[in-house]
């Protein structure tokens, strides 16, 4: 290869980097599979609980993670959330995890993923996170004596959920799967991916240069194909997607959904037409929050209702995050 060459390979895998890390929260963090135990207060923004996460780096919303709470009539299934890349539980899950817990379900979020001397979870081989995620909803599982859990995931969440439940045997242990923003069958992110690919030896340099979960979760990775090999669901739980068509992470939005039967895919704007949240705001739409209630909860809770969504919530939190932070 060419010093000329080289040198643009290097720049399209800095892009790529950028592109992919682009929105994820800027989050100091404690210990690898660690569970959060701080409290900190409910949050309405992505950045804000990003920056919040960054000065609070064992906080979770109140309320997460006690392994000795009881859940209210109604509520016998624990709800387990798994955040995204390059993030952690307070940051991803500060405005839904209070809804939750106030419907009187117990709530539980680990941080999963995290890279020895990294700063932020999400990032380790999705097959590592998966595992995590496995002896920690037998932990829950343990501590409450539920016999299942309800899987919420975000992102990669979405992602190394299926995993734990597709491929790990998580299947019996769990209830209902729901993924918002899942990269089912990959992102482009930023229209990167496919640029990436088209030229010789750039995946491989991209491969090399980039952490392990962040190619996981390219669009046509060989990740992606094993896990959705032979169907992308099994028997046992139900399966739901929450996305949307304005996603601008994973583009085509259509690789959200999952293919398979009996999977529920609902895509935002045919719920809510005026409703234009993308990727990174989406945990923090009130609408989404409503509907993942709806879906965990059924007929014992109202639809939600649409209404305007204000101006600025589709921004990538990484911006509001570098605003707040100074």
């Amino acid at each position: 290869m060419t010093g000329l060459r080289w040198m643009r390979c290097q720049s399209a895998v800095a892009v790529l980097a950028a592109a992919l890390l682009l929105g994820a929260s800027q989050v100091a963090a404690a210990d690898p599979a660690g569970v959060p135990a701080g409290s900190g207060p409910p949050q309405s923004d992505h950045g804000q609980a990003a920056v919040y996460a960054r000065r609070h780096p064992d906080a979770v919303p109140a309320g997460v993670n006690d392994f000795g709470c009881k859940p209210a009539a109604g509520r016998r299934f624990p709800v387990v959330l798994a955040h995204g890349t390059d993030s952690n539980a307070y940051s991803d899950w500060a405005g839904i995890a209070p809804l939750l817990v106030r419907a009187g379900y117990c709530v539980f979020a680990p941080n999963y993923g995290g890279l020895p001397g990294a700063t932020t979870f999400g990032l380790d081989d999705m097959f590592v996170g998966a595992r995590q995620i496995a002896a920690f909803v037998d932990r829950v599982l343990h501590a409450t004596g539920a016999r299942q859990v309800d899987l919420v995931g975000f992102s990669q969440g979405a992602t190394v959920t299926r995993l734990f439940v597709n491929r790990l045997g998580g299947a019996p242990k769990v209830r209902k799967w729901v993924g918002l923003a899942s990269p089912s069958y990959g992102g482009t992110f930023y229209g990167v991916v496919p640029l990436v690919q088209a030229i010789p030896g750039l995946t491989s340099v991209a491969t090399g240069a980039l952490p392990a979960a962040l190619v996981q979760q390219m669009q046509g990775s060989e990740f992606l194909a094993a896990l959705n090999a032979g169907g992308d669901t099994v028997a046992g739980p139900d399966y739901t997607t929450i996305g949307s068509r304005v996603d601008e992470v994973i583009q085509p939005y259509t690789n959200i959904a999952l293919r398979s039967p009996g999977a529920r895919n609902v895509l935002l704007q045919e719920l809510c037409p005026a409703d234009l949240t993308g990727h990174f705001h989406l945990p923090y739409d009130p609408f989404v929050q409503q509907l993942l209630l709806h879906t965990l909860a059924g007929a014992d809770t109202p639809r939600p209702q649409c209404r305007p969504v204000p101006m600025g919530t589709g921004i990538p939190s990484v911006i509001w995050s570098a605003h707040f932070a100074g």
